[in-house]
């Protein structure tokens, strides 16, 4: 596979960073890597030559818009912000990956940092090790001829390789909601009782299953078979307590083979303290 160019954006350090990493000699390559030593020999074990780090970012700024005190809404403004910046940072560490001649991106995180000097500003930054298979015979690639990304452990991705299933991408969805406010006269009425709050029940219930519902429309896209390793995060916003984000993320798979052995787990006591 040929190095692809450079994204236009990519910053002048960055370029000379992934220049050194791609080299001209194979043998003299230099790679760089955030797997810890037990998954980089996992990794390689499997085939996979890891390339080097590759991270994408974006600082953005999330906008405004009016909810009701007494209605329960998605806020689709702050959904699409806060879905679309993280989408901006995966897509740039995706072009690092693809300038190297990446196969996929393996041990993804995908972290949102809010400025504390201003918070409607917020920095997303996607990191992951790219990686090449010496395996030309399995087209590792998604059907938009992308890298694949993980969110797998080196462990848990060596585990699903050897059961005889694939990575295909690292799905996500989200859902901002304003849950509303309760009534004074709601408030005194429950007040000293043991009462399930409906209102904001069916709120945070709907905002879940919003986030599920896209994660899950991304697998079918990919036409994966499943997600493993999903993860749902829960966050507020600190100019509302009623304004949450219900974050969905996993990893879309598929089977490479019919048979799925599962590898036998051994016994490993450790001689430390």
């Amino acid at each position: 596979m040929t190095n692809q160019p450079f994204p236009a954006d990519l910053p002048i350090h960055a370029r000379n960073r992934l220049t050194a990493m791609r080299g001209k000699d194979e043998k003299h390559r230099l790679f760089t890597s955030d797997l810890s030593v037990n998954e980089f020999l996992l990794v390689k074990e499997l085939d996979f030559d890891p390339l080097g780090l590759v991270v994408g970012c974006s600082m953005y700024h999330i906008g405004f818009q009016w909810a009701g005190l007494s209605q329960n809404q998605e806020m689709t403004v702050l959904s699409q912000a806060m879905y679309h910046a993280r989408e901006l940072a995966m897509s740039r560490m995706e072009e690092e990956a693809d300038a190297l001649g990446a196969d996929g991106i393996v041990a993804v995180r995908l972290t949102a940092k809010h400025m504390e000097w201003e918070p409607n500003l917020a920095e997303f930054v996607a990191i992951g090790t790219a990686v090449r298979s010496r395996n030309r015979d399995i087209p590792w690639r998604t059907l938009d001829h992308k890298p694949f990304t993980s969110d797998l452990s080196g462990q848990d991705f060596w585990t699903l390789l050897r059961a005889g299933y694939r990575p295909v991408g690292m799905v996500m969805g989200n859902c901002v909601y304003h849950v509303a406010y309760q009534g004074l006269g709601q408030w005194f009425k429950n007040m000293g009782k043991n009462v399930e709050m409906t209102n904001f029940t069916q709120a945070l219930y709907d905002a879940r299953e919003l986030a599920m519902e896209r994660m899950q429309a991304e697998a079918t896209h990919l036409k994966a078979e499943g997600i493993v390793g999903v993860q749902l995060h829960e966050g507020r916003y600190s100019w509302s307590s009623h304004v949450i984000e219900f974050f969905a993320v996993g990893t879309a798979v598929l089977p490479i083979r019919e048979d799925h052995h599962i590898p036998t787990p051994q016994l490993v006591l450790s001689i430390n303290d």
